[in-house]
């Protein structure tokens, strides 16, 4: 690749979440290979905790807070946050804008299209923004993602799926896209430490239980519901088995409210907010991971479960088949078959060798084809071609006779 000067990340909010990680794993990574990098993002609240600590302990990445850049759709604060980016774009003049999630990426694409210093621009697709059951909102994201699809010189794709979803709706071209996977950190759930039995001793779990564990925000369609659903009846009439689930949000109150209007106290275990640093373990300590996910972009969860060697099952939705294959590297669920969940979960229960044997196939994988360092190195390609895609219609602005 062509050398960087200057590469600015802008992301609607640093909270703990899959597209954050990415984010974030990016940035380190391509200031390892010399780049000078800067990350802009919105402001940090919410219970679903924060990046900034491990942004600002990499002491390398220049961060940049845009105080009108929120999650939801604010005409006032869009129009603000657009601004504020346009003129962060315009006094760190980079090469690249490669922008992150749906609000950031159209509003940072937009604003970075406009710059007088002409950077490539470059978006990363992490999930849908479309939602069943909302046709309004579908219709104004997919008008707002075909504008900001225009005025972009590169689109990445975490998944397959997130490409085919984008092109059904008309938004871009094919020659736009590349899917470059949602990288991970690899050696630390490789690491035997800290040990299975060790984290079930922390959260009052004992050795012989067995263990159903999410990694997931306590949020809207991340499928909790759905558990206590598809599970209630095995936890109360199987003393050893527990779920154990990672994470904390706006649902809290009421999911717990719920566990215990089914008795289920002491039969779900919520670690809330836990660090990064700490998936790694929670994860060997489960028997099964659990992702019943209704949106995906590609779940970095089920990665990092099979790198620990944990085996998944999850809803068949998104990318989510892309790493979790059939009884090939876990089990798939039609999307909100709570039946079909269970019955999934109780039979794996009772099947630890193919549990252990398609874990096994599935870490294989997983560290070949989503390691931080691939996702890196699949980067640099993606802005050399948006580099040039800059350069090309630069050229043809300012062409003679044009």
């Amino acid at each position: 690749m062509r050398p960087l000067t200057r590469i600015l990340h802008i992301s609607t909010r640093l909270i703990l979440g899959g597209s954050q990680e990415n984010t974030v794993l990016s940035c380190e990574g391509q200031v390892d290979l010399g780049h000078e990098v800067h990350l802009a993002f919105g402001p940090i609240r919410g219970p679903e905790g924060s990046l900034l600590d491990r942004v600002l302990a990499f002491e390398r990445i220049a961060t940049h807070e845009v105080p009108h850049l929120v999650r939801p759709v604010h005409p006032l604060a869009d129009g603000l946050a657009y601004r504020e980016l346009r003129a962060l774009i315009d006094r760190l003049g980079p090469d690249v804008v490669h922008t992150h999630s749906s609000k950031a990426g159209i509003v940072g694409r937009l604003a970075a299209w406009h710059a007088r210093c002409k950077p490539a621009v470059v978006h990363t697709i992490h999930g849908p923004p479309f939602l069943p059951g909302r046709p309004l909102s579908n219709a104004m994201y997919t008008i707002a993602e075909r504008m900001a699809a225009r005025r972009c010189d590169a689109i990445v794709s975490v998944a397959d799926a997130m490409t085919g979803q984008f092109l059904d709706r008309g938004i871009g071209r094919p020659s736009l896209y590349t899917t470059v996977r949602s990288g991970v950190d690899i050696s630390p759930y490789l690491e035997p430490h800290p040990t299975r039995d060790e984290v079930r001793e922390r959260y009052g779990i004992e050795p012989h239980e067995f263990v159903v564990g999410t990694v997931a925000r306590l949020a809207q369609d991340k499928g909790h519901d759905d558990l206590l659903d598809a599970l209630a009846d095995d936890l109360r009439e199987n003393d050893h088995w527990r779920l154990l689930w990672v994470g904390d949000g706006y649902l809290r109150e009421r999911l717990e409210a719920r566990i215990d209007t089914l008795g289920l106290r002491g039969k779900v275990v919520l670690t809330g907010l836990v660090e990064p640093a700490a998936i790694p373990g929670l994860l060997r300590a489960m028997d099964l991971l659990a992702h019943p996910s209704y949106r995906e972009g590609l779940p970095r969860t089920v990665t990092q479960a099979l790198l620990a060697g944990v085996c998944p099952v999850a809803y068949d939705c998104d990318g989510t088949p892309e790493i979790c294959r059939h009884k090939q590297t876990g089990w798939l669920i039609p999307t909100g078959d709570r039946s079909a969940l269970g019955q999934a979960i109780r039979q794996l229960a009772a099947r630890p060798d193919e549990r252990l044997a398609l874990a096994a196939a599935g870490r294989e994988s997983a560290a070949r084809e989503f390691s931080a360092r691939a996702m890196v190195s699949g980067l640099e390609h993606v802005y050399d071609r948006a580099i040039a895609n800059r350069d090309h219609r630069l050229s043809s602005v300012t062409a003679p006779g044009r």
